[in-house]
């Protein structure tokens, strides 16, 4: 994962708008929403995954579009092979995002998520992120049981 500068076109102003994002390369990618390089290259190509170009002509994925892709990651593949894929906890409402980030002060943790392109953040103990070996930019699952949001590394 590599931090670089994204150029875009403000719509129909042409004026020049730059922003600081994460980019991935097309493997990274892959890996994070694990599937193979070939098929994202086809999506990318498909229009299916937008991309920014690096001035050497490569393709570079911006982080806010493997958000959206996550979520789906998790439902490739049989029914009874996915419901594998579940905790064995009674909670139905589990998202799949990627930790953006953590902050631990003395007993207590701040997990931050992006799911979908939506933001969450889960206080936990920092005990249970150092028993999880949580760390930034792992995929991870998001149980939400009735006020409360518990993490669960995938």
């Amino acid at each position: 994962m590599s931090e670089k500068r994204a150029e875009d076109f403000a719509a129909g102003t042409g004026t020049r708008k730059v922003r600081s994002e994460k980019l991935f390369s097309p493997r990274e990618a892959a890996q994070v929403l694990g599937v193979s390089y070939p098929t994202l290259k086809q999506w990318i190509y498909k229009g299916k995954i937008r991309t920014v170009k690096t001035a050497g002509g490569h393709h570079r994925v911006p982080e806010q579009q493997i958000d959206k892709f996550l979520y789906r990651a998790a439902e490739t593949g049989d029914v009874r092979e996915r419901r594998n894929n579940f905790r064995r906890v009674s909670g139905r409402n589990q998202l799949i995002g990627r930790v953006t980030d953590i902050k631990t002060q003395g007993l207590m943790a701040q997990v931050s998520l992006s799911i979908g392109g939506q933001r969450i953040t889960s206080i936990i103990t920092a005990d249970a992120v150092r028993e999880m070996r949580l760390q930034k930019g792992q995929t991870v699952a998001a149980l939400i049981k009735s006020t409360e949001v518990m993490i669960l590394r995938i």
